[in-house]
């Protein structure tokens, strides 16, 4: 009988996902050597090579990829008995990997950790900030309990609990504080800095703009929300900026604030998890506790 442990599928698992030694240590909290030696252990005992190393990444052998795909399938179904025991059980207590996109983490998820502790001492909270295809990705592969998104994803096999909707404010030059509220058309033809590709955000700015496939005339990009309101503040175009953000991003920043006209671009943030999931009914309850941190944060002035 093969003495393979669940962290050698675990260290495994790793490595196939990111095909680095590094990045897969990384992941699992251990030194690159260390993780070596697990897979070289593996290896052994298994009788058989899984891994090509090369110098700059970690290719799977044929045997190699057949293991991962098992190995990855037999830890997602450890997890799924770990749920099932923890939902008969004590429901959040132990690890809870939470996933939340980057125009949401900075703002929200502080006080939903705070909150999170408060109400349940026990609880192993696990926060990755991702862009929403990466979140869907490791929530179907199971490795995620939940995500904090901007809704839709229509993704088949999640349930999407809508929590709350918030607003888009338009950043301007502080010269421009009594210029004329533009409408998406005036918008467009504005010198608009958005999110680089990938943030669901940006496609939601552009989807209020103009329709599918128009972008702006004149558009730049910027990494993060926090570039893009000091971009504004010099100067050198505007931007939108979700309501939950205003407090964060405005404070050391001279710019000014609007309102779009109705009807005004809006997000709805909701949670989503595998429909499968034993502790479906335990995620309604923590949507709540996010929908009650909104509640008392709320909306800000524009």
């Amino acid at each position: 009988m093969l003495a393979l442990s669940m962290r050698h599928l675990r260290y495994f698992d790793a490595l196939a996902r990111h095909a680095h030694f590094g990045r897969a240590a990384a992941e699992c909290a251990i030194s690159q050597p260390a993780l070596s030696m697990q897979i070289k252990e593996m290896e052994a005992l298994l009788g058989a090579a899984l891994v090509e190393r090369g110098a700059r990444q970690a290719r799977l052998t044929g045997l190699g990829e057949e293991i991962a795909r098992r190995a990855h399938e037999i830890l997602r179904s450890v997890d799924e008995l770990e749920d099932l025991v923890r939902a008969r059980a004590r429901p959040l207590m132990g690890r809870l990997r939470i996933g939340v996109i980057p125009t949401i983490a900075p703002y929200l998820l502080p006080r939903v950790i705070m909150a999170l502790q408060d109400r349940y001492p026990g609880l192993d909270l696990r926060p990755r900030e991702a862009v929403t295809q990466r979140l869907i990705e490791d929530l179907t592969a199971g490795r995620l309990d939940t995500a904090i998104v901007a809704l839709p994803v229509s993704e088949p096999g999640l349930t999407e609990m809508p929590l709350f909707n918030e607003e888009f404010i338009l950043v301007r030059p502080p010269d421009e504080a009594d210029a004329p509220v533009p409408s998406a058309e005036g918008l467009r033809e504005m010198r608009l800095l958005l999110l680089e590709e990938g943030h669901c955000f940006r496609d939601q700015a552009l989807a209020f703009c103009g329709p599918p496939n128009t972008a702006p005339r004149d558009l730049m990009e910027g990494s993060s929300l926090s570039t893009l309101v000091q971009m504004v503040g010099a100067g050198i175009g505007v931007t939108l900026l979700p309501e939950m953000a205003l407090p964060v991003e405005t404070r050391s920043a001279m710019v000014a604030l609007q309102r779009l006209r109705a009807p005004q671009p809006k997000r709805t943030i909701g949670m989503v998890w595998r429909r499968a999931n034993p502790l479906a009914e335990e995620f309604g309850k923590l949507g709540a506790l996010v929908q009650r941190v909104w509640s008392e944060q709320g909306p800000q002035p524009g």
